[in-house]
C-alpha cells in the first residue's frame, strides 16, 4: 500500500514540508532528532532527511529484521565520503562488488590469528600513551580523552593494516585533524549547517587536508613490505593478491584509518567518561583486572576472555553512547515492515541510538548497567536490540578489531589510573561521522593502588 508519490502509507511522523535541517539543527543533530521523533511518533516513523528526501526510520529491532539482508546504501546519502575516495565510493559500491571486497577486509580484520600477531604491539603503544599521561598526572595536568585516545587508535590501525605506523605522535595528531576538517566541511554541505568560519577558508582548508592524507597514505604504502611477511594481518597484502586496483588499495586503506579511529577512540573515552561518573562500576571493573592479571601490567591476548565484566561495561558504553549514532540502506524491492509496506528505493533509516534506548527492550534506558549483558539478561533480547556496528552485509567490518583494541586499552588504563572528570566541565554529544564530545572530556588521574576501593557511584542517570 502506497500513498502519494510512491511514499509509504500510515507511517507517523512529521510534515513534509516541515524544513528537515533546521529540525535536525533544533533537535542538536540528527542523533537526538532521532530520539525525539521516535518519542513522539513510536518505532515507524517517517521524516524528511536532507539527501534522501523522505525516509524510514526503525527503532524496533524485530521490524529490523526485515531489513537485514538489504546490501545497499542510499548514494545521496553517502556521497559526503565520495571526495576521500578515487575508486567508487567504498560506502555505496554495488552489491556483486562489494560483497567480494568485504570478503578479503574481513579476512584481515575479523580474523584471531591476525589480532594476536598484533596485539603485543598494541600493548606497547598503549602503554606508552599511558606513561605520557602517569607525567601529566604527576603535574597534576588534565588529559583529552578523545584526541589522545584516537591518535592511540590511528597508530594501532596504521600497524595493523599498513604494516607500518606512522612516524610519529606528531603526524598523528595531523592525521586526526586532517580527518576534522574535511568531515566537518562535507558534513556542514551534507545537512546544510551553518559553521563557523569563512566558507571559502573551510573550503581550502579541507581541500589542503584531503591532499595531506593522500600523500600519507601514499607514503606509507610506498614503503610498504611487499614480501608479505604480516601475513594475513595486512590489509595491502591481502589486497594486492585479491587483484585490486591501486586506487581502490589506497581508499580502502584511507577509509580504513578513518572508521578505525574514530569509532574506537570514542568508544573507549566514552567508557571511561561512564566509569568516572560510576566509581561503583570502575572499581568492580578494577578488582577483575587485578584477580586476572595479578602484578602485570598489561593482559595478554588470552587474558580478554576472562574480563567478562570489562566486556560488559564497554558493551554498556556502546548502548548508551554508539560510536556510529545511526546508518542506513536502500530497498532494493518492496517489503513489508510490520503492517506498513515499503516499496523498491525507500531509504531505510537505522537510528541506533533510538534503537538501544528503546525502553521495550532496555528498562530504564538511560540508566548505566553492565549487568544487562549478562548471559541470562541477554538470554531473551532480540539480536538486533544492540547494533553499535551496525547490521547485515553493510556491518562495520572491523567490529571484532574494534573489540579487542578497546578491551586492551581500557585494561592497562583502568590498572594504571583512576579518572575522576574535571569539575564543571560540559560533554555534549554531537555528531561529526561519529558520536563526538563537542569540547572533548577533560580528566585528571591519579596512580591507583590495586584493590583500593574507589568509592560510591554519585549518580546513575545520564544527560542524554
Amino acid at each position: 500500500m502506497r500513498g502519494d508519490g510512491g511514499t509509504p502509507a500510515r507511517i507517523p511522523g512529521p510534515p513534509a514540508a516541515d524544513d528537515a535541517a533546521e529540525a535536525i539543527a533544533a533537535a542538536g543533530g540528527l542523533h537526538t532528532y532521532q530520539l525525539k521523533l521516535h518519542a513522539e511518533y513510536g518505532p515507524v516513523v517517517r521524516f524528511p532527511l536532507p539527501g534522501a528526501d523522505v525516509a524510514v526510520s526503525v527503532a524496533d529491532p524485530v521490524l529490523l529484521e526485515a531489513t537485514a539482508k538489504i546490501d545497499k546504501r542510499p548514494e545521496k546519502l553517502f556521497e559526503f565520503l565520495a571526495p576521500l575516495q578515487e575508486s567508487g565510493n567504498l560506502q555505496t559500491i554495488p552489491a556483486a562488488e562489494h560483497g567480494p571486497w568485504r570478503r578479503v577486509m574481513l579476512s584481515v580484520l575479523a580474523g584471531r590469528p591476525s589480532h594476536e600477531a598484533r596485539f603485543a604491539r598494541f600493548a606497547a603503544l598503549t602503554s606508552e600513551l599511558a606513561g605520557r599521561w602517569a607525567a601529566r598526572a604527576a603535574t597534576g595536568d588534565a588529559v583529552a580523552l578523545q584526541k589522545d585516545l584516537s591518535e592511540l587508535s590511528l597508530r594501532m590501525i596504521c600497524e595493523y593494516a599498513l604494516g607500518s605506523g606512522l612516524e610519529s605522535d606528531e603526524s598523528a595528531g595531523r592525521v586526526v585533524s586532517a580527518f576534522e576538517d574535511v568531515l566537518t566541511e562535507y558534513l556542514a554541505r551534507l545537512y546544510h549547517a551553518d559553521v563557523a568560519g569563512d566558507a571559502e577558508e573551510r573550503r581550502v582548508r579541507a581541500d589542503e587536508a584531503l591532499a595531506y592524507l593522500r600523500a600519507t597514505v601514499d607514503r606509507v604504502l610506498a614503503a610498504h613490505d611487499p614480501s608479505g611477511k604480516a601475513g594475513r594481518s595486512d590489509m595491502i597484502a591481502a589486497l594486492v593478491e585479491a587483484g585490486e586496483s591501486p586506487a581502490r588499495i589506497r581508499d580502502s586503506v584511507l577509509m580504513t584509518m578513518l572508521a578505525a579511529h574514530h569509532t574506537t577512540g570514542v568508544a573507549i573515552s566514552w567508557t571511561l567518561y561512564l566509569l568516572a561518573r560510576h566509581p561503583d562500576a570502575a572499581a568492580r571493573a578494577a578488582a577483575e583486572l587485578d584477580r586476572v592479571l595479578g602484578d602485570r601490567a598489561a593482559p595478554g591476548y588470552g587474558d580478554l576472555k576472562e574480563l567478562a565484566y570489562l566486556e560488559r561495561v564497554l558493551k554498556e558504553a556502546m548502548r548508551l553512547y554508539p560510536p556510529g549514532p545511526y546508518g542506513a540502506r536502500e530497498t532494493t524491492e518492496d517489503l513489508m515492515l510490520g503492517d506498513h509496506a515499503i516499496p523498491a528505493g525507500t531509504t531505510i533509516f537505522y537510528p541506533f541510538w533510538a534503537v538501544h534506548m528503546n525502553p521495550e527492550y532496555w528498562p530504564e534506558p538511560e540508566v548505566f548497567d553492565p549487568d544487562r549483558f549478562t548471559p541470562e539478561a541477554s538470554a531473551g533480547r532480540p539480536r538486533l536490540a544492540y547494533i553499535p556496528f551496525g547490521l547485515g552485509p553493510r556491518s562495520c567490518e572491523g567490529a571484532a578489531l574494534a573489540m579487542v583494541e578497546a578491551e586492551l586499552v581500557l585494561a592497562v588504563l583502568l590498572r594504571r589510573f583512576r579518572f575522576q572528570l574535571v569539575p564543571e566541565q560540559t560533554v555534549t554529544p554531537i555528531e561529526r561521522f561519529v558520536l563526538w564530545a563537542a569540547e572533548d572530556i577533560h580528566m585528571t588521574l591519579t596512580p591507583r593502588v590495586p584493590g583500593r576501593d574507589q568509592g560510591r557511584s554519585p549518580t546513575s542517570k545520564l544527560d542524554i
